[in-house]
């Protein structure tokens, strides 16, 4: 069961508010490392497969220790390219209630955002590789890493790599336009399209018809650009999570997947409250690769994917440190909390 998985993005220096503390309250911040393609390599190594991260980082100690936190989790760092200036920083305010999170990034001209392509041996790395995961994050972090992600998919294909994306658009990073224009060309490399309803609007153009903010999130108003979707860019799935944010604290959460023929709707969660959110889609998408992989349904992955990412929900950091069968429980309807003695 154990495969090859390979993820290419930025991880960043994370400094968080302790205690849900505003910025200007602070005088510490709680350290730890993420990002959206490191968290989902996490996940999967989490799961027992082969993860790889691919990136390039200083080789002072910050970026050290940014290799660390992955080592200490299993992933495999052999393709982390050593140089540049700097590691990508973002700083998280943690809302609570009404009050919602706030996330200041500082990542301009970091190592990742200025590597070229010639440091990457995309052929030797998609060698042996069983699944290739991206996300939008990546190539709007500069025009060089949008060269890069090209670069990856493109091997990726010639390696019989399957491909999937979190299309995670980030108003911060770019506009919609800027996004259309890089990310519409990169779906024809793509297998598994993943993304929310805001997600597929900005990053190329589909609105689903549904008030997700308003917390009406019937799968019926999905299933016309899901069809759409498939249609123009030829994937095999396209997968959105359903997220209802009643506050800050509380939050609705399921997914919905359609592969061509059916449409398929998980279970709902309830997750009050939140510890912490951030990284909460990436856990969806590493359950959603490791089911894909190894259940023998698109159901039944979809449902893995679900109650993994709402398991992240209750874990502080970007990673979600959760194994296969503390996912299975929670799958299987146990959703009480005993202590496990």
């Amino acid at each position: 069961m154990r495969k090859k998985i390979v993820t290419l993005g930025e991880i960043m220096l994370r400094l968080s508010t302790p205690a849900n503390k505003r910025f200007v309250q602070s005088d510490s911040f709680d350290v730890v490392y993420g990002g959206g393609e490191a968290n989902v390599a996490v996940s999967c190594a989490n799961y027992g497969h082969e993860a790889y991260f691919v990136s390039k980082l200083p080789a002072h100690e910050i970026g050290q220790a940014a290799v660390n936190a992955l080592r200490r989790y299993g992933v495999n760092t052999d393709y982390i390219v050593r140089g540049g200036d700097r590691v990508g920083i973002y700083y998280l305010e943690s809302g609570v209630a009404m009050r919602p999170s706030k996330v200041i990034y500082d990542r301009a001209h970091s190592a990742m955002a200025d590597a070229e392509p010639e440091e990457f041996d995309f052929d030797a790395i998609m060698d042996g590789a069983d699944w290739f995961h991206w996300s939008g994050i990546t190539p709007a972090i500069s025009d060089k890493a949008a060269r890069l992600t090209l670069l990856a998919c493109q091997a990726a294909k010639r390696k019989g790599v399957a491909v999937s994306v979190d299309l995670n658009f980030r108003k911060k990073l770019w506009t919609p336009a800027k996004a259309q224009s890089v990310m519409r060309p990169l779906m024809q490399y793509v297998d598994v399209c993943i993304g929310n309803e805001e997600d597929a609007e900005l990053c190329l153009g589909f609105k689903p018809d549904a008030d997700v903010e308003g917390g009406h999130t019937d799968a019926a108003g999905y299933k016309g650009i899901f069809k759409a979707m498939a249609s123009e860019f030829g994937f095999k799935y396209v997968v959105s999570t359903l997220r209802e944010s009643f506050s800050a604290s509380h939050n609705g959460w399921k997914a919905m997947l359609y592969d061509g023929e059916h449409f398929y709707e998980s279970k709902h969660y309830d997750i009050i409250p939140i510890l912490d959110r951030v990284g909460g889609g990436d856990s969806f998408s590493g359950g959603l690769i490791h089911g894909l992989l190894t259940k023998d349904t698109p159901a039944e992955a979809l449902e893995f994917a679900v109650a993994a990412s709402a398991l992240k929900h209750t874990v502080h950091g970007d990673f979600n440190l959760v194994p296969v069968s503390e996912v299975e429980a929670l799958a299987g309807g146990d959703a009480s909390g005993r202590v496990q003695r």
